[in-house]
């Protein structure tokens, strides 16, 4: 089980597939488990620290995303003092006083469902976003937060490649491409190219860092944001990648240079709706938005005015204001919108890690073992 753990964070291209085929194996039986830490002991208490003679439960919440909860539960069938369920979201408040580890998915884990959580240690999201869960609540209630790291697991990897794919998908105008073919035309519609083009990454984390890797090769300027540009925050060599760094209050002045917007933010009280009537203003006319992070990032009324005005070219989106997004929804009839339904994230590869990263987090807290693949944030 150490080399796979191991294994599991080498993102070399020759590694992906066999690393999605190895993860979907179970993990060996651990006959020697050695037990952590003092405070990750008392972190296990009544769970498993004595062995395997109680059932460590996990909950996924709700049915979306419905590979997390398969393949986790494929990752731990070989031991039965795991237990993995999932319930509808309205559930939820009901049964979570039987578990010890949740998995949030797009639920909203709010103060009075922490306070039925009597048994829980961590509440944990099968991905980076967080933003649905009372933190202080749950510092409060004595239960740890924590996110997977993407960078670790192929996460940033495929939400960047989504970008790519959004990106390409606007300005090929992918509707009117559609629409032609059932129409049989031939040559329409007249797409542009991104060569050339000025991108400006709002969001320099893991998934920014990726996207402008795999933007440079087609012959862009790239512009970003990001809070701290400290070397220590961000291993790789940005001369080569970004051509002109800012911090948060930039990203106005950055905005009249850009053709197409990338949003990589994370969702906060400062960050919702950031992507507002000022900001698209002083976009160039006809500029591209593209988003992979959260809905709430995007004003709906603002971008939806500066669509159907002209001013905003098109819009490639993988998350939406609500969630699920109704398809009836104004903003998807227009012909320059692209909406996929939130998998930017979601690949065989991505999505067989992070089950064995829940797995194993589910393992380790039944053993009273220190975690170390998971990013606490409390």
């Amino acid at each position: 089980m150490a080399s796979a753990r191991s294994a599991a964070t080498r993102l070399t291209r020759s590694s992906l597939l066999q690393l999605s085929r190895a993860a979907v194996a179970p993990p060996s039986h651990h006959p020697n488990l050695t037990y952590s830490p003092r405070e990750f002991s008392r972190m296990a208490g009544s769970v498993g620290s004595n062995g395997c003679s109680a059932v460590t439960r996990v909950l996924f919440c709700g049915p979306y995303w419905p590979a997390s909860t398969m393949y986790t539960k494929e990752y731990l069938q070989n031991y039965p003092f795991i237990q993995v369920d999932e319930v509808g979201l309205e559930q939820v408040p009901d049964v979570i006083h039987n578990y010890h580890i949740c998995v949030v998915k797009n639920k909203r884990i709010d103060s009075d469902i922490i306070a039925k959580a009597t048994q829980m240690k961590i509440i944990m999201q099968y991905g980076v976003g967080l933003e649905g869960v009372d933190i202080d609540a749950a510092t409060k209630q004595k239960i740890k937060v924590a996110r997977i790291p993407g960078s670790t697991t192929g996460n940033a990897i495929a939400c960047a490649e989504m970008a790519i794919y959004l990106t390409l998908g606007v300005l090929r105008k992918q509707k009117e491409m559609d629409t032609a073919v059932i129409q049989k035309d031939l040559g329409l519609p007249v797409g542009e190219t991104i060569f050339g083009k000025t991108i400006l990454i709002l969001g320099f984390g893991a998934i920014g860092l990726e996207v402008a890797k795999r933007l440079k090769p087609f012959g862009v300027k790239v512009l970003a944001t990001k809070r701290n540009w400290s070397s220590n925050t961000v291993p790789y060599d940005l001369d080569r990648l970004v051509d002109k760094k800012g911090g948060p209050e930039d990203m106005y002045e950055l905005a009249w240079e850009a053709d197409i917007v990338i949003t990589c933010m994370t969702l906060n009280n400062e960050s919702v709706g950031i992507v507002d009537n000022k900001f698209i203003s002083a976009l160039k006319k006809g500029s591209y938005l593209i988003n992979i992070a959260r809905g709430g990032l995007l004003d709906y009324e603002a971008v939806f005015v500066h669509l159907k005005s002209g001013h905003l070219g098109g819009l490639g989106v993988d998350v939406a204001w609500t969630e699920p997004f109704d398809p009836e929804d104004p903003i998807l009839k227009l012909p320059n919108v692209i909406m996929t339904p939130h998998v930017a994230g979601i690949t065989e590869y991505s999505y067989r890690t992070m089950a064995k990263v829940v797995g194993d987090v589910a393992l380790k807290l039944h053993a009273g073992e220190p975690f170390t693949e998971i990013e606490f944030v409390n």
